[in-house]
C-alpha cells in the first residue's frame, strides 16, 4: 500500500510542481525504508544525483538545513574556553606526504583519489584529493610550533572532501561530501585527551539540542579506530529503521603525527618535546541522520531548531474578492507579527504558502513532506470567527488558537515540537534497546529486534569479528571508562572486561 497523503478532497490530475505525485511515491517506512529514504529526499527538495558517480548537488532547503547545523558548531567551536579558530588549508596534498604515518596512508589507501596529470602534462609528483587533512596540516604544524608558548593550537576547517566509496546514498554516503575537521597540538597529554573529550562533548550538545536526536558517546574498539589515532570516541545514534549511525568522531591522535611530521617544541624544562594532537569531525551525513532519526510515513519532521521554515502560514481561498483580501490582510498581520518574535534567539522563520496555482490539500501535503514543525490554516469563516487552526507537525495534534493572539503561542508551540522530537527519539531508542547474556540470544535479538544490543564483551577482537561474520553487526561503542561487567563475553564465555553495544550500522 502507498502512502495516502492528506489531499482534502484534491483531484488526483497531474500538477506542474507534481506534489500529490511525490507524496504518493511515498513508501512506508516498514514497507522500503531505503526508498522511503530515496523518496523523502527526492520529494522535499533537499538533493539529488550528480554527473560524477558519487556527488550529490545539494538543494536550497537541504542546505538551509545543513547551514542551521553548521552555524549551531561553529558557534560552538568560538565559545570554547579558550576559544576555537576557523583556518583553510588546500584540497590538494602530495602524496609524498600521507606516506609519512604508515597506519593513516593504510588506511585511507583504498578510498583516495589521486591526480597525476594537470595541464596537460603529468605531474612530477602526484596530488592526493583531501580525504582528511591531518597529513598537510600538521606538515604546516612544523613550521608553527617551535616553542610551548605557542602551544595550544586550536583550530577547525570547514571544506569538503573527496573519499572514493563504493556503494553511495545521498547525505549518508557519497564521493565527495561537506564537513568540518578541527585539528589541535597540545603541550601536554592530559590537554589533547581533555581537549579530545570536550569536542565529543560539543557534538552530543548539538546532536541533542539542536537536531533532538539522542546519542550515546562512547570509545571505538581498535578495529573501528580513526586510522592513525590511540583512541577514537564517537556519538552514535538509533535510525528508525533501528540501524546505528556513527554521527560524529573526535580522535586522541596521541603523538602519533607529532613524530612522522616533526612537530617539536622547546618545553618549559629547556628539553625538545613532541606535542600532543586530536582531531575530530561530522559531516553532512548529519542531514541523512536527521531524516531518518525523525522522518515518518508523510516525510520529514524537522526540529525546529534546523528547520528552514518554523512556521507556515496556508491561506484558505475565499469565494469572492472581498473574502480573498480579508483573509490576505489578516495572514499578512499574522505573519508580520510572528516574524517580529525571536525562538532560542533569533528571529522566528515564518513563511506564506501563497501560490495561487495549488490548492489547500497539496499544500497540506508539502508541508508535511518537508517537516515544517507547525502550519497555520487561515479561510474567510476563520477569519470572521476571529480564529487560526495550528497543526503541529510532530504529532499531527491540531488546535485553535485566538487570530489576534496566535503569535503569543507560537514560542511555546515550537519548544513543545523541538521537545516533543527528542522526547519521541528517546523513548524508540530505549524501546530497542536490548541486552544480551549468551551468544545465541546476540543473534536472535540481532536479527529479529535490531537496535542496540549490549552485552559483556572479553575484548578480544577475535570475538568481535565472529559477531561481524555471523550477524553484520559490529561493536558501536564501549563505555568512556572501561567498566567491569561482572559476566562472562557473550561470545566465547571467558571473563568479560569490559561491555560492548553492538548494532548493524550505516
Amino acid at each position: 500500500m502507498r502512502h495516502q497523503p492528506n489531499t482534502e478532497g484534491a483531484p488526483y490530475e497531474h500538477h506542474p510542481n507534481d506534489i500529490l505525485g511525490r507524496l504518493m511515491a511515498l513508501p512506508t517506512q516498514a514497507e522500503d525504508f531505503p526508498a522511503w529514504y530515496q523518496e523523502v529526499v527526492r520529494g522535499a527538495d533537499l538533493a539529488e544525483n550528480s554527473l560524477a558517480r558519487g556527488t550529490m548537488v545539494i538543494k536550497p532547503y537541504g542546505y538551509a538545513i545543513w547551514e542551521a547545523i553548521r552555524d549551531a558548531l561553529d558557534w560552538r567551536f568560538k565559545h570554547t574556553d579558550p576559544p576555537h579558530e576557523n583556518v583553510y588549508f588546500p584540497l590538494f596534498i602530495p602524496q609524498r606526504l600521507l606516506e609519512r604515518e604508515k597506519e593513516h596512508v593504510e588506511g585511507f589507501a583504498p578510498e583516495l583519489a589521486v591526480v597525476t596529470h594537470a595541464g596537460g602534462e603529468e605531474l612530477g609528483e602526484p596530488l592526493v584529493v583531501r580525504p582528511t587533512s591531518e597529513t598537510i596540516i600538521w606538515d604546516t604544524y612544523s613550521r608553527w610550533v617551535q616553542s610551548y608558548r605557542d602551544l595550544p593550537l586550536l583550530y577547525n576547517q570547514w571544506a569538503n572532501v573527496v573519499r572514493w566509496e563504493l556503494r553511495t546514498r545521498l547525505f549518508l554516503r557519497t564521493t565527495e561530501f561537506l564537513w568540518q575537521e578541527g585539528h589541535t597540538a597540545h603541550e601536554t597529554r592530559e590537554e589533547a585527551w581533555d581537549e579530545t573529550l570536550r569536542m565529543l562533548d560539543v557534538y552530543r550538545q548539538v546532536a541533542e539540542d539542536v537536531m533532538a536526536v539522542p546519542v550515546h558517546m562512547g570509545r571505538k574498539t581498535a578495529s573501528e579506530r580513526f586510522p592513525g589515532a590511540d583512541e577514537t570516541f564517537a556519538i552514535e545514534a538509533l535510525m528508525r529503521d533501528r540501524k546505528a549511525l556513527q554521527s560524529g568522531t573526535s580522535h586522541y591522535l596521541g603523538q602519533n603525527f607529532a613524530h612522522a611530521y616533526e612537530v617539536q617544541f622547546l618545553g618549559r624544562d629547556g628539553e625538545q618535546h613532541y606535542a600532543y594532537a586530536t582531531s575530530w569531525g561530522v559531516s553532512t551525513r548529519l542531514v541523512g541522520g536527521l531524516i531518518m532519526a525523525h522522518g515518518d510515513d508523510t516525510g520529514l519532521r524537522l526540529p525546529p531548531a534546523v528547520a528552514p521554515v518554523q512556521v507556515m502560514i496556508v491561506p484558505i481561498p475565499g469565494k469572492t474578492d472581498e473574502e480573498v483580501g480579508s483573509v490576505q490582510g489578516a495572514v499578512g498581520k499574522l505573519r508580520d507579527a510572528i516574524a517580529a518574535r525571536s525562538w532560542r534567539g533569533v528571529p522566528i522563520r515564518v513563511k506564506v504558502d501563497d501560490r495561487d496555482d495549488l490548492r489547500p490539500g497539496y499544500k497540506f501535503a508539502d508541508s508535511e513532506l518537508r517537516g515544517i514543525p507547525l502550519r497555520l490554516d487561515l479561510g474567510f469563516r476563520d477569519f470572521q470567527a476571529n480564529k487560526i487552526t495550528v497543526t503541529r507537525r510532530d504529532t499531527g495534534q491540531k488546535q485553535e488558537l485566538g487570530l489576534d493572539a496566535a503569535s503569543d503561542a507560537i514560542e511555546g508551540l515550537l519548544d513543545d515540537v523541538q521537545r516533543g522530537l527528542f522526547d519521541d527519539a528517546v523513548a524508540f531508542r530505549e524501546a530497542n534497546s536490548h541486552r544480551a547474556s549468551t551468544f545465541d540470544e546476540l543473534r536472535q535479538l540481532i536479527a529479529d529486534a535490531g537496535g542496540f544490543v549490549t552485552g559483556s564483551w572479553c575484548g578480544d577482537a577475535t570475538c568481535e569479528a565472529q559477531v561481524k561474520s555471523e550477524t553484520k553487526a559490529t561493536i558501536r561503542f564501549v563505555p568512556l571508562e572501561a567498566q567491569d561487567p561482572g559476566a562472562p563475553c557473550v561470545v566465547c564465555g571467558r571473563p568479560g572486561v569490559d561491555e560492548a553495544t553492538w548494532a548493524i550500522a550505516y
